[in-house]
């Protein structure tokens, strides 16, 4: 019996609603690991968190900057684009005014020459015909003594009237082609 009662006794001390020693000592060795960490563990881990906060607002504030910057840029860029296409389409418009010019001008510049060649050539050709007629009418006056020294049967070796009777053929010559001139026109 002696067993049943030290059994007794300790089934007495193992109860475990009741603290013992063991108990004791590991929540004070508990306590203990919780002031160390507490007091120089957590300010550690505190200070790194907060640092590592501290740095990733930072890469936020940068990146918000960064971003605020690229739309700057992008608007900027915008405006450019838009400024260097509004100069092009300006450049272009003046450049095709100036060539409308420039057209206008050579037009102008070829009408005036074609004025001018056409004046030159009327000239020549007045010119030419002038030569012409004072040539066929003496080789006319020419022919038409000899024709009315054969048709009279006498010579006209007087200058004065040698001229007269030239001045009159052409004159009737002139009139006659001026007449068939003129019907020729009114036929047409």
């Amino acid at each position: 019996m002696p067993t049943v009662i030290a059994a007794a006794d300790s089934a007495k001390t193992n109860n475990f609603l009741i603290p013992n020693g063991t108990f004791i000592a590991e929540l004070i060795t508990f306590l203990v690991i919780l002031a160390i960490l507490g007091k120089y563990v957590v300010p550690f881990v505190n200070k790194s968190l907060a640092s590592r906060q501290e740095a990733i607002r930072q890469q936020f504030q940068e990146a918000e900057e960064a971003r605020a910057r690229l739309q700057a840029a992008e608007a900027e860029y915008r405006d450019q684009i838009a400024t260097a296409r509004a100069d092009a389409a300006r450049e272009r418009e003046e450049a095709r005014e100036q060539g409308a010019q420039i057209l206008a001008d050579l037009k102008a510049q070829a009408q005036v020459e074609s004025e001018r060649i056409i004046k030159a050539a009327h000239q020549q050709i007045e010119a030419e015909r002038s030569r012409t007629v004072a040539a066929l009418r003496a080789e006319v006056g020419t022919l038409a003594i000899e024709l009315a020294a054969k048709v009279v049967g006498e010579t006209l070796t007087d200058d004065a009237r040698q001229h007269r009777v030239v001045e009159r053929f052409l004159a009737e010559v002139e009139s006659r082609s001026g007449e068939g001139i003129a019907a020729e026109q009114a036929r047409s």
